[in-house]
């Protein structure tokens, strides 16, 4: 039997897949995906993944982006609460997320990143969700406010911080996503963690429409000239090759141990999957 794969951030719901979207759910099953995770970004993003969701037979967190926190009405954080409720009994919301840090973009108002992550990690703890961890330039800023205010784990998505800050990570209950990143023969910080980090630390992840694997990048010329870049769910198969190699594992125990990991980040998944099964 083929491999089944879980992809553990995909934006689904992101405007670059508005002409095919559903056509891109079905080429993804088709690649065995079975389930895809859609983090919301802000309070816009909330009804359109859990409709993605319940539609797709997938799974969704809801959060605020640290990107775009400062485009939220002034009431985001009480209007979380509130879907946090509304959805409580929905067995399809998994996470808070996607919330974080962003220490990359310039520009941004950190003070308010903080407050704003700081708040989502309580509204974690009292729903008793993990979450869904945007770390990019921030792992230290982010590891003193989770022990600040712990949470039940999660994932921290896309992640590219030292072998220190990985294994802090993992101590503290989190799961590492890799995606298209280490798919480059460069990312060799990114390659290193995948290969010797703990079987047990790795999730899979696309980040589609964004962080596109080699196979897929283009250059920005190439991208002003037309060509096109977006990644896509069916591409997780793949990514997980590149895992597989690095690891020296089949790919059936590579879906298969990075799909029990992302259960085990996400427990609420544990239902959906026996569901499947």
């Amino acid at each position: 039997m083929a491999p089944l794969w879980i992809d553990t951030h995909c934006h689904l719901d992101a405007a670059e897949f508005a002409a095919d979207r559903l056509q891109v759910r079905e080429q993804a099953r088709a690649a065995g995906v079975g389930r895809l995770v859609l983090p919301a970004v802000g309070v816009s993003s909330f009804t359109a993944v859990q409709a993605l969701a319940h539609q797709g037979g997938d799974a969704y967190a809801l959060g605020l982006h640290p990107l775009f926190v400062a485009e939220q009405p002034e009431d985001a954080i009480d209007r979380l609460d509130q879907a946090l409720a509304d959805a409580a009994t929905d067995p399809r919301l998994v996470a808070v997320g996607e919330i974080g840090l962003d220490g990359f973009v310039p520009g941004l108002d950190r003070a308010l990143q903080q407050r704003c992550c700081a708040a989502q990690l309580v509204q974690a703890r009292r729903a008793g969700l993990p979450v869904i961890l945007h770390v990019r330039r921030s792992a230290d800023a982010l590891l003193q406010l989770l022990r600040r205010h712990p949470v039940a784990g999660g994932i921290a998505h896309a992640f590219n911080g030292s072998l220190q800050q990985a294994q802090a990570f993992v101590d503290l209950g989190f799961r590492l996503g890799f995606g298209g990143a280490m798919t480059f023969e460069r990312a060799l910080q990114i390659r290193r963690l995948a290969a010797e980090l703990p079987e047990q630390a790795l999730v899979l992840e696309t980040d589609a429409p964004d962080i596109p694997p080699q196979w897929l990048y283009r250059t920005a010329a190439q991208r002003a000239a037309g060509a096109v870049s977006r990644n896509a769910p069916a591409e997780l198969p793949r990514i997980g090759a590149t895992l597989a190699a690095l690891r020296g594992w089949t790919l059936e125990q590579t879906a298969a141990i990075t799909s029990a990991n992302a259960v085990a980040a996400l427990p609420r998944l544990a239902a959906l999957e026996a569901d499947r099964a």
